[in-house]
């Protein structure tokens, strides 16, 4: 009797947002999020897919859901604006500042990328 092969785990892939190259572990994606959420001012990341439904997130439930929602769609059509001035062009970044947020976003084909700061975290130190 041959024993039965037994199946390989296949770690979750996620592709880097905004660059090419081959898929990263998700390891690799927590060490990233760790690195982002290192920076000074950062007050949180949300990372949603193409529908905008939130996949991880430093947020609470609350906010994570206003985020995805409202900067999803704002990049869709930042997107579509983009697109309307030139057919061969693509949004590739999109940052919003505000006199208490800077958000962050970085696009692309399957996820968005959205960090939220706070623009004075240099003032107040």
């Amino acid at each position: 009797l041959k024993p039965k092969p037994q199946p390989q785990s296949n770690p979750l892939r996620v592709y880097r947002i905004g660059q090419p190259g081959p898929p990263i572990a998700m390891s690799e994606v927590e060490e990233t999020i760790n690195r982002i959420r290192t920076h000074k001012g950062v007050t949180g990341i949300v990372i949603v897919n193409s529908e905008g439904v939130p996949i991880r997130s430093t947020f609470d439930n609350k906010q994570t859901l206003q985020y995805s929602a409202l900067i999803s769609q704002l990049a869709t059509k930042a997107r579509s604006v983009v697109r309307d001035l030139d057919p061969q062009n693509d949004l590739t970044f999109l940052r919003i500042r505000s006199k208490k947020h800077e958000i962050m976003v970085a696009p692309d084909r399957e996820y968005i990328l959205i960090v939220i700061q706070d623009p004075n975290a240099d003032a107040a130190a």
